[in-house]
């Protein structure tokens, strides 16, 4: 009789246990089935272009202690400003945010920071879609870094995020800020960069070295970055085409040339540069009104020099304006233009979706 009830009570188990599978097994059939069916994110909506300009004003990093989020923000600039330290896996070149965006971007007319939060997301004729700040960031990160994409939910992308908001919290949603973007220069005018490597050696080369392959203090780390070379931005990167490049050399350089303090001032404007017995620029040369001191045509022959310069290569920019429209500086082959040779396309990476 004791040997029945056990054998009755251990049948029970292993019926209660098939039981209570099968229950599993079916409570999670909807759960699977919802997971399955679950919508896909929905697609960037572009923000409407800015109807209004505003002064360029930047924020003062001194305010971050009276912000809630003011440790992640100042995490957030201290990547854009030791972008290789603090992320050695995704940055590949010796660069840094602040190798083209001046002073952590609190500088005007070298791609500053300063309200461009609210112009994102926004569409993007080189991807031929809309982006978001994050893919902005990611696009830098892969063609100027020569490196990898940072993932969208790390502790590092929403730092960054939080900085670049934080750059913008004073700016209307409706208005672009003057002077953030580079200086625009015509592409009308023709290079030349044989006058443009003589203009380097006398301009440049202090800072970047005559070979172009940037400075460095006494530990080791770079205090002006390399422009070609193997630890430089790639060819896919927009300070890679002449006319971007000179927008960059107008505005913003020779550094010495302007004050770069990430502390709301800006760069220092001309009528308010030293006078006489004051800081000198070399004679015959003239400052601009926006702080750079090179004519358009000297920066464009000093960025023919030096943005064609050897540069680690980015196989996929060959998909780069695949709806057309590219710039007539872009340096590679386009899958869109038909100039690329089986041999471009076969090394390539697949584009995205794999078309």
């Amino acid at each position: 009789m004791k040997n029945s009830t056990t054998d009755s009570r251990a049948n029970m188990t292993v019926h209660t246990l098939l039981a209570a599978c099968l229950l599993a097994g079916i409570a999670a059939q909807p759960v699977l089935a919802q997971t399955a069916s679950a919508p896909a994110a929905p697609a960037l909506v572009a923000k409407p272009k800015p109807t209004r300009e505003v002064p360029f004003k930047a924020p003062n990093l001194a305010a971050l202690a009276h912000e809630p989020n003011g440790a992640e923000i100042l995490y957030g600039y201290r990547l854009m400003t030791q972008t290789k330290k603090l992320l050695p896996h995704n940055v590949g070149a010796a660069m840094n945010c602040t190798s083209c965006h001046l002073g952590g971007g609190f500088v005007p007319h070298s791609s500053a920071f300063v309200g461009q939060n609210v112009l994102y997301p926004m569409y993007n004729g080189r991807a031929a879609r809309v982006v978001s700040m994050a893919d902005r960031i990611n696009g830098c990160m892969m063609r100027s870094m020569n490196g990898k994409p940072i993932p969208k939910n790390s502790p590092e992308m929403k730092a960054m995020l939080a900085f670049m908001a934080w750059m913008s919290k004073d700016v209307p949603a409706d208005a672009k800020v003057k002077g953030a973007a580079l200086y625009k220069i015509s592409t009308s005018i023709k290079p030349d960069p044989v006058r443009g490597k003589a203009i380097y050696a006398e301009r440049c080369a202090a800072c970047h070295g005559i070979d172009g392959q940037g400075s460095k203090n006494a530990k080791g780390e770079y205090v002006f970055p390399p422009l070609w070379g193997p630890d430089s931005f790639n060819i896919g990167a927009g300070m890679a085409r002449t006319y971007t490049a000179a927008g960059f050399v107008k505005g913003a350089m020779p550094v010495a040339d302007s004050l770069h303090p990430p502390t709301g001032v800006g760069r220092m404007s001309a009528s308010a540069r030293p006078p006489e017995g004051g800081a000198q620029l070399p004679r015959g040369v003239e400052r601009s009104e926006e702080g750079g001191s090179m004519s358009d045509q000297d920066a464009v022959d000093v960025a023919a020099y030096f943005s064609h310069q050897p540069r680690p290569d980015f196989p996929m920019s060959i998909y780069d304006w695949p709806k057309g429209g590219a710039p007539k500086d872009v340096r590679y082959c386009l899958v869109s233009l038909g100039n690329c040779t089986p041999a471009e396309i076969a090394r390539a990476p697949k584009p995205p979706g794999g078309k």
